[in-house]
C-alpha cells in the first residue's frame, strides 16, 4: 500500500510514529528543518550513476563508448580513471571539469590549426 492511498490523519499518525523511532538527534534535525516542511515518505533521488548527460546517455554508457573507439592495449587504468572523472565532471556541469574540457578542445584546435601533432612518438 502507497502512503498516497492513507488519509490525512494517518499519514499524520505514522509520520509522528517515525519521528518518534528516531534518534534525538535526528528528531532535532527535523524540528530545525520544521516539523510540518518535513516528509519522511518522499521519494528517493536518482543516483549519481544514473544522471544523463545532454544526449540522454549515463556516464557509464557514454564512458564505455569512448572506451571501446580505443585499442585494448592504448590505455591504462589511470588513463580510463581520468577518461571518467572528466566524463562525471562534465555530466554534472562542475566549473573546474568545464574549464578542463574547454582548454582541451582549444588546445586540440590550435593544435591543429598550426599543424602540430598532439602526442608524437619518441
Amino acid at each position: 500500500m502507497k502512503i498516497e492511498e492513507f488519509s490525512p490523519e494517518e499519514k499524520a499518525a505514522r509520520k509522528q510514529a517515525v519521528f518518534d523511532a528516531m534518534s534525538p538527534r535526528g528528531q532535532r534535525w527535523v524540528l530545525k528543518k520544521g516539523y510540518d516542511k518535513w516528509d519522511p515518505f518522499q521519494d528517493p533521488k536518482d543516483p549519481i550513476d544514473m544522471r544523463k548527460d545532454k544526449t540522454r546517455r549515463t556516464s557509464q554508457v557514454l564512458i564505455r563508448d569512448f572506451l571501446q573507439t580505443l585499442p585494448v592495449e592504448g590505455y591504462s587504468t589511470q588513463y580510463a580513471r581520468g577518461a571518467f572523472e572528466l566524463c562525471l565532471g562534465i555530466i554534472n556541469e562542475e566549473e573546474r571539469f568545464l574549464g578542463m574540457f574547454a582548454f582541451a578542445s582549444w588546445y586540440r584546435d590550435l593544435l591543429e590549426k598550426e599543424g602540430v601533432a598532439l602526442f608524437e612518438k619518441q
